[in-house]
This record gives structure tokens, C-alpha cells and sequence, in this order.
């Protein structure tokens, strides 16, 4: 996908809201906008919105004292989330169908995303979610389930692109629900190589207990999404390997939805751009195999 204009206001946003989450000062926040923005005449729009995103995220890594800026939020929603992990597992296994209940969790969980909503209250929108009763756990429109279901049995190799720290209990949910009915499957899980907004890290990977079920190694890059050119050649060498490609979020789904191979994305619809560019609307959940042989993206995304 593409950069447009209208993603511009956004990487500015992010980097603004960042900065006052590390409490920088305002002569601070201003180094920060103005050495962005002088990053963004020399950047082409066809670029993927990650690819740019970066940019703004190392100004920001420059002022923080940390290194990482959403250090400390990201460890709070893997608390909130691990809290959660017992009634997770139990509002699948009270479902007719666990793989499909396990899939929407762990899309739902994709709200957990402070790159486009910084003043999240974690808490309350996973107990939302759980609130439900039966069914669907969220609005949705593009849903490729029977296309997901058919493409697990047959793959050996599964790569999993994680998302958003917090949220890896969500992904570990179906990882596990995986394993139960696919007991033989090779399962790869993807993390960012350093920090960047609350993406996942090794160690939320492991805080969260996804190693227990995957094999988690690092994309080798620090952008928020997976960019191929920018990741580690063994990473990439996984990444043609594998048979079946599982891309949880939007950051995924921006750096990979042009790419010509088959690709499940999962992610909630939390910004216009992206919606217009999945066929979607804003508070969907969508589950979208992107194929291979697609010829024009517009007809194929949309169903």
C-alpha cells in the first residue's frame, strides 16, 4: 500500500503524541516536528506508510532517555492482557466453533494499537470484548475463513507477523488453538528487532508466553509493519519459505498488501486510508486472503 496524502497529518500526530508521552519539552516536541518534517520533501509516496513512520519514531527514540519510548505502556498491556488470558481460552472453548472464536479474538485484540489512539484505556476496551455473548466478537465485513481454515490444514509452515505488545496474548490464544487442531504445524512468530511505537518485542513475546506455542524470532527491522527490503536476509529466507503467511495489524497489511503471494491479514479497521484501501469501514474486523494471482488490487481486496 501506497503513502497518501492524507497519512501525512497522522505521522505528524503520532510523532507529537509520542513526545508528550515521554514528556519532552516543548522546545523538544518542536525538534522532533521540525527534523521529521524535514525528512518527509525527500521521501517518495510510494513508500509504504511504515517505511516513512520510522522516521519520525528515531527523532522521537533520540529524546527518549529510555530508548523506548512505550516501555512501560507496553509491559501495562501485557499485564491487562495476561489477566485476561483464563477467560480468553474459556470464551473459546465454550464456542461451537473454537478455531473461528480463537481467529475473531485475536483480531479483536488488534485494538491495542497507540500509533493511531495514544490515550487507549487497554483495560476497558479487552473487557468490552469479552463482554459479548456469543457470536461474533466484532463487526465485520471481509472475512476469508474458509479460505484461512483450508490453507492450515494443508501448510507445514506457518509465519505469524505479530503486532502490537498486549496483544500477543490474543495471538497466543490462536497459536494454541492452532496447535490443537493442527498438532504437526511448524508456527514461526515475528517480532520487531528494536522498539517502535508498542510494537512486539522479544520480550513481550516472552512476558506473554507465546514461546510456549511458536518459535519467535525477529523481522531484523525496526519499522512499524514488516517492510522485506528493510528486513534480515534469514527473516526473509522464513518468509519465502513458509506456506501460509498470518499478518496481524494495519502496519502489516500497509507495508504488505502489494506483495504478489498469498497472505491472510488480520487486523481491525482504525483508520480511513486503510479502509478505503481493504474495502472495508472504520471499527471492522477483517480477515482478508490476498492472492497471489490478483491482477488489480481494488476488485481483488474487495469482496
Amino acid at each position: 500500500m501506497k503513502t497518501y496524502l492524507d497519512c501525512i497529518p497522522c505521522f505528524f500526530r503520532q510523532a507529537l503524541e509520542g513526545a508528550r508521552i515521554i514528556k519532552a519539552s516543548p522546545e523538544q516536541q518542536k525538534q522532533i516536528i521540525d527534523g521529521f518534517a524535514r525528512k518527509i520533501p525527500g521521501i517518495s509516496l510510494e513508500a509504504s506508510p511504515p517505511e516513512i513512520a520510522r522516521f519520525g519514531y528515531a527523532f522521537l527514540k533520540k529524546i527518549s532517555s529510555e530508548g523506548d519510548p512505550y516501555k512501560e505502556i507496553k509491559q501495562k498491556s501485557n499485564r491487562i492482557a495476561l489477566r485476561l488470558l483464563g477467560k480468553l481460552r474459556d470464551k473459546v472453548a465454550r464456542s461451537r466453533n473454537r478455531l473461528l472464536a480463537a481467529l475473531e479474538l485475536a483480531i479483536a485484540g488488534n485494538i491495542i494499537d497507540f500509533g493511531v489512539k495514544n490515550h487507549l484505556d487497554v483495560g476497558a476496551e479487552l473487557k468490552k470484548i469479552l463482554a459479548r455473548k456469543n457470536g461474533s466478537v466484532c463487526r465485520k465485513r471481509i472475512f476469508h475463513y474458509p479460505e484461512f481454515r483450508r490453507a492450515l490444514k494443508t501448510a507445514e509452515d506457518i509465519l505469524y507477523l505479530a503486532d502490537n505488545a498486549g496483544e500477543v496474548v490474543f495471538d497466543r490464544v490462536l497459536i494454541e488453538e492452532i496447535r490443537q487442531e493442527c498438532p504437526d504445524k511448524n508456527i514461526y512468530y515475528a517480532v520487531k528487532d528494536g522498539p517502535i511505537i508498542n510494537d512486539a518485542l522479544f520480550e513481550d513475546a516472552y512476558a506473554c508466553g507465546i514461546d510456549k506455542s511458536a518459535e519467535v524470532i525477529s523481522n531484523g527491522t525496526e519499522a512499524p509493519g514488516t517492510v522485506l527490503d528493510l528486513c534480515s536476509r534469514e527473516f526473509r529466507r522464513i518468509y519465502k519459505r513458509c506456506d501460509m503467511v498470518i499478518s496481524k495489524g494495519q502496519g502489516n497489511f500497509e507495508s504488505l498488501s502489494d506483495e504478489r503471494r498469498p497472505i491472510f491479514f488480520l487486523f481491525m479497521v482504525k483508520c480511513p486510508v486503510v479502509a478505503e484501501a481493504a474495502g472495508a469501514r472504520m471499527g471492522q474486523i477483517v480477515l482478508l486472503y490476498n492472492l497471489k494471482q490478483r491482477n488489480k488490487r481494488r476488485t481483488s481486496l474487495r469482496t
